[in-house]
């Protein structure tokens, strides 16, 4: 598993992706779908996970609706139309963000 001080700014866009990708999820499903998808290296606590979906939410970049699953309520999170936007500049900057590293980390033999 990759440290905190690794992942940390990284979760903002990892959330954002999945939930574009998937259209839309709920907050369990987050975790486990990050922490299946990389093998368990990357693994979302709660603690990390809702304050990025309430800061979210709070800026539009996604809404909410409420299922319930029998006499349980499920909190569904969705990119809003105004977060697509969001989602295409953060995927843009993390994948620049990735090359930048690999010419510090992957070095070309000169």
């Amino acid at each position: 598993m990759y440290s905190k001080e690794l992942t940390k700014g990284t979760l903002q866009p990892i959330i954002l992706a999945l939930i574009n990708t998937k259209g839309r999820m709920y907050g369990y499903e987050i975790t486990q779908d990050v922490k299946k998808m990389t093998s368990g290296k990357i693994d979302i606590s709660e603690g990390a996970l809702y304050p990025i979906l309430h800061k979210l939410e709070a800026k539009k970049v996604l809404e909410t609706e409420k299922v319930f699953i029998g006499k349980r309520v499920r909190k569904y999170y969705k990119v809003t139309k105004e977060g697509k936007k969001m989602v295409e500049t953060v995927t843009e900057e993390i994948n620049d963000f990735i090359e930048t590293l690999s010419l510090i980390f992957n070095p070309k033999p000169i």
